[in-house]
Parts: structure tokens; C-alpha cells; sequence
């Protein structure tokens, strides 16, 4: 049997990331991502949100917790994971996460002036694509 399992979220963080490091050293950040859903019930108006717990890691990792906060925009691609755990008083715990490949940064929210279409934008580089683009012209 052939699998496939890749997940493209877009939303806002719910959270600032927090950055934390493995035993090794490798960065790890997690944050939570909302995304929502408009859709029309008869004649009303209704918006579903769904809550997603988010992993990053490596260099990745590092510039979510530099660049990121709550409230700001992301698109995450990745992978869906099932994760189970015993707590502190011996409960049983599981829950789905995004283990996440790429994250983009959407632009901060300024007004008419922050749209691209009005020359406003981000102001950090993005974390991804891991290459560098050519220059413009060339």
C-alpha cells in the first residue's frame, strides 16, 4: 500500500513560538497555528476555526522563534504526526502536531499600505526557500 502524508496550513499563530533545544543541540521550536474556515449555513455567514500544534526544527526552528509572535501569519508545510505519552499522573496522552518542513512568513498586518500591490511587506528575510534567489534583472 502506497502512503502520502503532506499537510499546507495557513493561518495565525496563537501563540509566540517557543524555542527549546534536544539533548544534542538540535533548535526545536513549537507553536500553535488557527485556521480558519468561512462558509454559508443557508442564508448565514459562519466561520470554523481549527487549532493545530506546530514543530519545527534546525535552523528552521530558530528563525520561527526570531521572527514570529502571536498573531502573525504563517504558512506551514509538512507532515501529520500521532503522538502518545503518559503524563505526570499517569494518564495516557496523544495528540495530532504538524511536523513542519518549510515555514513561510506572511507580511505584518499595517493597514492598506502593508499590501504587496502598495509596496509594503515583511520586514525580516524568509525562512524558506533554502536557496538564493537570483537578482532581479538577471
Amino acid at each position: 500500500m502506497v502512503a502520502f502524508n503532506k499537510v499546507i496550513l495557513m493561518g495565525n499563530l496563537t501563540r509566540d513560538p517557543e524555542l527549546r533545544y534536544t539533548p544534542s543541540g538540535l533548535p526545536v521550536a513549537s507553536f500553535g497555528l488557527a485556521v480558519s474556515r468561512r462558509f454559508r449555513q443557508g442564508e448565514e455567514q459562519k466561520e470554523e476555526v481549527c487549532f493545530v500544534d506546530i514543530t519545527v526544527f534546525d535552523k528552521q526552528a530558530e528563525h520561527c522563534a526570531q521572527y514570529l509572535s502571536k498573531g502573525r501569519g504563517a504558512i506551514v508545510e509538512g507532515r501529520l504526526q500521532f503522538r502518545q505519552w503518559e503524563n505526570q499522573e499517569g494518564q495516557r496522552r496523544s495528540k495530532h502536531e504538524v511536523v513542519a518542513q518549510y515555514v513561510t512568513f506572511l507580511p505584518k498586518k499595517q493597514g492598506p499600505a502593508a499590501a504587496p500591490e502598495h509596496g509594503g511587506g515583511t520586514d525580516e528575510a524568509p525562512v524558506e526557500p533554502a536557496y538564493e534567489e537570483p537578482p532581479e534583472g538577471a
